[in-house]
């Protein structure tokens, strides 16, 4: 059973109207495992997060500034690829 109703995600529920997400939500949203959110976390590669009491959240600000510096350092990386 979830700890709290915003952790339980399905694709109804799952639009952009939160404000925030909790990891597990954040990770489902982005198709990628706790356990390499929590490394790429570690090596500073994670978005900005917030802690609210005991909670830990990513807003959806940080989500999306998250999305473009991934997108953006994949698009030179493979530009760097190509030229070699």
């Amino acid at each position: 059973m979830p700890k709290h109703p915003i952790d339980e995600v399905t694709d109804a529920d799952d639009g952009d109207e939160a404000d925030a997400y909790s990891i597990k939500r954040f990770c489902r949203r982005h198709s990628i495992s706790e356990a390499f959110f929590h490394k790429l976390r570690g090596l500073g590669l994670a978005p900005a997060v917030m802690q609210v009491g005991s909670k830990v959240l990513i807003s959806r600000e940080a989500a999306k500034r998250w999305r473009n510096q991934k997108t953006t350092a994949s698009k030179r990386s493979t530009a760097s690829a190509t030229a070699a």
